[in-house]
């Protein structure tokens, strides 16, 4: 069974930075695709950005510009860091990985803006 564990999450405030991490239980190129959802509270869940076995990137409108998905196999992790943060991207952020055998995810871990 695939795991992934995510961490990072925190309090910021506006203008300021985070890194969350998800660390997956096996390579990470077994994956079609990896990426970062979220969830604000009341709202559904939405992609924010992903990651394809060739590397290609995808951002939500939202974050473009301010967000970055990156990873390293050999550390089986992928992550998120996200600047210039607003209280709009409070959240619950998950870890999401896609393969022909399932769909899977994190428990999530918190990222919240405030001052």
């Amino acid at each position: 069974q695939v795991q992934l564990v995510e961490s990072g999450g925190g309090l910021v405030q506006p203008g300021g930075s985070l890194r969350l991490s998800c660390v997956a239980s096996e390579n990470i190129f077994n994956f079609n695709t990896m990426g970062w959802y979220r969830q604000a509270p009341g709202e559904q869940r939405e992609l924010v950005a992903s990651i394809n076995v060739g590397g290609v990137t995808k951002y939500s409108d939202s974050v473009k510009g301010r967000f970055t998905i990156f990873r390293n196999g050999a550390e089986k992790t992928v992550w998120l860091q996200m600047s210039s943060l607003n209280p709009k991207d409070t959240a619950v952020y998950y870890c999401n990985a896609q393969m022909l055998r399932g769909n899977y995810w994190g428990r999530g871990t918190q990222g919240a803006v405030s001052s």
